[in-house]
């Protein structure tokens, strides 16, 4: 059975007596019902991770003594994706959750011309992130950027490579091809597709155009098969 796995983003680095965050205490003695002398493990999001046994349960102010500190590297090169909002709100948090657990380590909810309906919920969407997190045994959170204006995110600077997915027809390389060893940011559309005019600003903006299969996806089904295309390269 594996350790029951928390996140705290105040985790020090230290071994020592720390206080848990009153959710993670309720859910420590309140759902598990874990006594003192219970092992559990810890993360901050940012790549940290120790074990803590608890000292005091208590539903507000649960204790742990930390010991067993890891400090896990970061990846080598990122990939996150930029997503249009879909008129679905579960959806979008669907695909938050999945690609989370498959390690991209970004998003940006995207604003694009054809995008109908905008549901940015950054607490819960936030949420969902730490729990995609924490069931894939991973130590890093992915990066929850606020939406985006299309034409503002393809002109902003960017530290790797743009790699932009629609439907229409042209040349378009398949994922499997492109540099996995740079940070990565992908594209994906809304429901009805990038407009012709900022297929052309992806083009201009240095874009490379890609393919996801020869099939007509759903935008978040589109984010699934990118995320799992994109991490196993």
């Amino acid at each position: 059975m594996s350790i029951p796995f928390f996140y705290e983003a105040q985790l020090p680095a230290t071994p020592g007596l720390f206080t848990l965050s009153e959710e993670s205490s309720k859910h420590c003695s309140v759902v598990l019902r874990m006594k003192p002398g219970t092992i559990i493990a810890l993360t901050n999001g940012l790549g940290l991770k120790c074990l803590g046994e608890i000292v005091a349960a208590d539903k507000k102010k649960t204790v742990v003594q930390l010991s067993a500190f890891e400090q896990t590297p970061a990846p080598n090169s990122k990939n996150s994706i930029a997503i249009s909002f879909v008129k679905n709100a579960a959806r979008m948090e669907w695909f938050l959750e999945k690609a989370t657990e498959i390690g991209i380590t970004g998003f940006y909810p995207l604003i694009a011309g054809r995008t109908e309906r905008t549901h940015f919920k950054k607490e819960r969407w936030e949420q969902i992130l730490v729990s995609a997190m924490l069931q894939s045994q991973q130590t890093y959170k992915p990066i929850l950027h606020d939406p985006i204006q299309f034409k503002q995110l393809i002109q902003q600077p960017l530290n790797g490579q743009l790699l932009f997915a629609h439907c229409e027809p042209g040349e378009k390389k398949a994922i499997q091809s492109i540099d996995q060893s740079v940070n990565t940011l992908l594209l994906i559309g809304p429901e009805g597709d990038f407009t012709p005019r900022e297929i052309e600003m992806a083009a201009q903006a240095g874009a490379t155009m890609i393919s996801l299969g020869n099939t007509r996806l759903r935008t978040e089904t589109a984010g699934i098969a990118a995320a799992v295309l994109l991490q196993h390269r």
